[in-house]
């Protein structure tokens, strides 16, 4: 089954989450991972996923909210983490094309959020836009002052130089519905090129739907299309394009279980 690495369940109505996941289920998404915004809006993720084994949650900021709250120490946000439900540090990362924060802002509660992922053992889930030299520069830097640390680039829309830097160290690459818009070849062809084993979907819900629902609400359930258009670009089955990125979610996701 497939699994959305990247959703947002708290940013539906609560009448209607039941039939969101319900909807993701009967399409064959066997699991789904709510990204957290802010420290706020990760605890109230923690009451929607619930103690259901196939929902998960994360903790962190968003780097648009970055200059709205106090920059987190590494070691709270480790500690909110150690929660079993929290298994991921983000979202958090660079975002250039907003001017939602200051540049020397996001680039500070980037690396609490990378320092903070690594004291607690989960990977980070990064929002990446139009910042590729800072988001390698410093992923570089941190693994090496740091160590080693896991990471998946959601949502990806970069350049190939910056999916094959992740790649090179030991980072993931989640493609969304945008993989499947008519003007997305250039990233299909990335998406061809990179290795299997570090390849995530996602649905970014209830946003970017793919087509063949574009313009509509997005919902987790669509990741269904998103991975068809990934198989097809790789030559692979359905079925074994969900196998491989649910063996490599796992992978990742340790907390997750197997």
């Amino acid at each position: 089954m497939l699994i959305d690495s990247h959703c947002h369940l708290d940013m539906f109505p609560p009448g209607e989450r039941p039939g969101v996941i319900g909807r993701a289920r009967a399409a064959g998404v066997g699991g789904m991972v709510s990204i957290a915004t802010s420290l706020a809006a990760a605890a109230d993720l923690l009451g929607i996923v619930g103690d259901d084994p196939a929902l998960w949650c994360s903790i962190g900021i968003h780097p648009h909210h970055a200059a709205e709250f106090p920059i987190p120490l590494p070691a709270e946000i480790a500690a909110l983490a150690a929660h079993p439900k929290m298994i991921a540090v983000g979202e958090s990362g660079l975002d250039y094309f907003y001017d939602n924060a200051p540049k020397d802002i996001q680039i500070e509660g980037f690396r609490a959020h990378i320092r903070g992922a690594r004291a607690a053992g989960v990977p980070l889930v990064i929002h990446a836009r139009d910042a590729d030299a800072d988001i390698a520069r410093i992923l570089r830097e941190e693994r090496d002052r740091g160590g080693e640390f896991g990471f998946v680039l959601h949502c990806f829309t970069g350049s190939r130089a910056l999916a094959e830097t992740a790649v090179a160290i030991d980072g993931y690459v989640s493609f969304s519905g945008i993989l499947t818009f008519p003007k997305s070849q250039e990233l299909r062809e990335i998406a061809r090129d990179l290795p299997l084993d570090r390849l995530l979907v996602e649905t970014d819900a209830p946003y970017l739907a793919p087509v063949p629902v574009r313009g509509k609400r997005n919902e987790p359930a669509h990741v269904v299309h998103t991975a068809g258009v990934l198989a097809q670009t790789r030559g692979l089955s359905p079925e074994a394009l969900a196998e491989a990125t649910s063996a490599n979610f796992h992978r990742l996701f340790t907390k997750a279980g197997a």
